[in-house]
């Protein structure tokens, strides 16, 4: 396991320094105490700082990267992984030179992707105290498909505007309903909503009488 000793002028000091070069939160790590502070005689005479090991056992980089190699060896697929944490965020992105490979690891509708999301959230939250988030794209797919969601959302609002009439769109995950509802909600003339039961929860664009 990744360990790091760290001495700083206190115990905190020393953690967070030792958080810091790990790239971890403290939910990753086993934190020993090896030597607590000593102001020594006078205040300087014999004065010690505190000493303290940290060991990574709970590395959401790691443990993300053991699941991605592991799914994408069973699936056949070639591609290197990029993954940046932040303190409560992690940005997955595959990449890959078969366009049919990513295409595969997409599915419909961006579902095998948000399946994959998930199970790696399940997984690298299961010990944690503070949540996770995990971002999972490959082939700039979120953002494309969050501009042909604004698309599409403008022109049905347009349509609901035409005939008067509500306009309710196909079953979408809560990811993707909330772009559509965030894509209209400056629209004076139009309200959302969302009704029905997941996985076929559906936004409705109405006008407003």
């Amino acid at each position: 396991m990744k360990s790091v000793v760290i001495s700083s002028k206190t115990v905190q000091d020393a953690i967070n320094e030792g958080l810091r070069e790990l790239n971890v939160d403290r939910d990753d790590v086993t934190i020993e105490i090896v030597d607590e502070p000593n102001k020594g005689f006078l205040g300087f005479i014999g004065a010690k700082d505190a000493k303290v090991k940290l060991i990574v056992n709970n590395n959401p980089v790691k443990q993300a990267e053991d699941f991605l190699h592991e799914l994408l060896n069973k699936m056949e697929i070639k591609a290197e992984l990029k993954i940046n944490k932040t303190l409560d965020t992690l940005d997955i992105e595959i990449l890959g030179e078969n366009g049919d490979d990513m295409g595969a690891i997409i599915g419909k509708r961006g579902n095998t992707l948000d399946s994959i999301q998930y199970l790696i959230s399940l997984i690298v939250n299961k010990d944690r105290d503070d949540y996770l988030k995990v971002l999972l794209d490959t082939e700039n797919y979120r953002k494309k498909r969050e501009e042909t969601l604004i698309r599409l959302a403008k022109k049905m609002a347009g349509k609901a505007k035409r005939t008067r009439k509500k306009i309710r769109l196909e079953p979408m995950n809560p990811y993707e309903r909330r772009i559509i509802h965030s894509a209209l909600q400056e629209d004076p003339y139009i309200s959302t909503f969302s009704e029905g039961q997941e996985p076929y929860r559906k936004v409705v664009i109405d006008i407003n009488k």
